[in-house]
């Protein structure tokens, strides 16, 4: 099998995934993914899409992620691994889409307005 790329993107975060067979290494900027990401909790998102369809040891998957936070970033990783296994064999899509790993979350940060604080957040008023 040839090397499969796919996008993913969460926030701020991107996340260029590059899947071929192999024994289920899992590389994000070079590093080793458990280094990359040391709690547990985003390790396993990361892994999410591979351990639903039984697959987590036979694709090794290279990732190159920009921007965000933690696990926006883990996040894209997850998502960009989904759309990279569905390119690969089209069956898995109905899984995934249940999953709910190949929609894309469209909330963002909302923007800071002009005569506020923050977004939402006013200055204090006062009367006199």
């Amino acid at each position: 099998m040839d090397k499969i790329n796919a996008l993913g993107r969460r926030k701020e975060a991107s996340a260029r995934v590059n899947i071929f067979s192999g024994t289920g290494k899992i590389t994000v900027n070079g590093r080793d993914y458990k280094v990359y990401f040391p709690q547990s909790i985003y390790q396993e998102l990361v892994l999410q899409p591979l351990r639903l369809l039984n697959i987590s040891e036979q694709y090794d998957v290279e990732v190159t992620v920009i921007g965000g936070g933690i696990k926006g970033q883990a996040e894209a990783i997850r998502m960009g691994i989904s759309r990279a296994l569905v390119k690969e064999n089209a069956e898995n899509k109905p899984a995934l889409r249940k999953a709910g790993f190949m929609t894309r979350d469209p909330r963002a940060v909302e923007r800071k307005k002009p005569g506020q604080k923050k977004a939402r957040k006013r200055f204090q008023f006062t009367k006199r």
